[in-house]
């Protein structure tokens, strides 16, 4: 009688292997919803752009602002707000406002090799053309008789710093004067073009 007794007694304590299978899969499954969740909520802090952001441009605090987005693995591909902007963060290309600032867009080291110029266009300007934009200068030399010669490409991929209205000795009518930065190699190219009172014009490059 007592050995029946002890066999009841373990049956009583028996579990279904079933069961604690059923139990852990519950188990993983919960686990599993809540990593994809918590990875869907997190955010990085990134900066973004207040205004268009020139090639050359020294960058500060006042020229960034932080934003949380959902970048996933591509968090890396953009300039971190963890902390406050490197002092002397110069702009390698342009980002124009409202864009995040791509981590590959900003250098420690100063652009040596370019330098801006103010030139005075005639006409006006294409919309499209704004601070940040790559444009190409164009030059028409006056001929020796009445007009100008074909125009040619001065300035491959300047990029537009300041564009404002032309006033004063810049220009006369609805020219605009505006200021670009190239290549320090070119500099003597575009005075001479300004000097000699060739017709310049500016349009969107393929930058």
């Amino acid at each position: 009688m007592g050995v029946a007794a002890t066999q009841a007694g373990s049956r009583s304590f028996w579990i279904d292997p079933r069961f604690i299978v059923g139990v852990v899969l519950v188990v993983g499954s919960v686990i599993g919803v809540y990593a994809v969740v918590a990875t869907a909520d997190r955010t990085t802090q990134v900066y973004v752009a207040r205004d268009a952001l020139i090639v050359g441009q020294t960058v500060d605090a006042d020229d960034l602002v932080a934003t949380s987005v959902r970048l996933g693995d591509g968090a890396g591909v953009y300039l971190s707000a963890g902390g406050p902007p490197t002092d002397g963060l110069v702009m390698t290309r342009s980002v124009l406002a409202g864009e995040m600032v791509p981590a590959s867009a900003v250098s420690t080291t100063t652009q040596a090799g370019l330098t801006s110029v103010v030139v005075t266009v005639s006409g006006r300007l294409p919309e499209s053309i704004a601070p940040g934009t790559v444009v190409d200068l164009w030059a028409a030399r006056a001929a020796k008789t009445d007009g100008f010669d074909p125009p040619v490409v001065l300035v491959s991929d300047a990029t537009v710093a300041v564009v404002r209205e032309a006033d004063g000795f810049l220009a006369d009518g609805d020219g605009r004067a505006v200021e670009l930065l190239v290549p320090r190699d070119d500099v003597a190219l575009v005075l001479e073009a300004i000097a000699d009172d060739d017709a310049l014009s500016v349009v969107p490059g393929s930058g």
